[in-house]
């Protein structure tokens, strides 16, 4: 079982920045990702990693303005937003898999953090 706890979110104004943090309660070497969701909406992938963070892939959406990493000897991974938009307003979900093939499926992800509020005012 592995815990996660995102952290970092908040209220920015547009094309401003935040990172976001997910710390894992155990060492976990898995695929690791994030993920979005607006009321009245299915939740969305963002961006995803592989074990080592020599792989990384991102939401159209998002490429180019957000960068995922992680620190596996801190057990946390990282999603830093940079000229955030008002329509990255969300609630944003750290989750891990229980491989290592990345991938940007939201079944895949078997554990999942309580969520972090990003507000991007206009």
């Amino acid at each position: 079982q592995v815990q996660l706890v995102e952290s970092g979110g908040g209220l920015v104004q547009a094309g401003g920045s935040l990172r976001l943090s997910c710390g894992a309660s155990g060492r976990t070497l898995n695929v690791m990702g994030w993920f979005r969701q607006v009321p009245g909406k299915e939740r969305e992938f963002v961006a995803a990693i592989n074990w080592n963070g020599s792989i990384t892939k991102y939401a159209d959406s998002v490429k180019g303005r957000f960068t995922i990493s992680r620190d596996n000897a801190k057990n946390t991974m990282y999603l830093q937003m940079n000229s955030l938009k008002p329509e990255d307003t969300a609630i944003y979900y750290c989750a891990v898999t229980k491989g290592l093939v990345l991938t940007t499926t939201r079944d895949d992800y078997t554990y999942w953090g309580q969520g972090t509020q990003v507000t991007v005012s206009s």
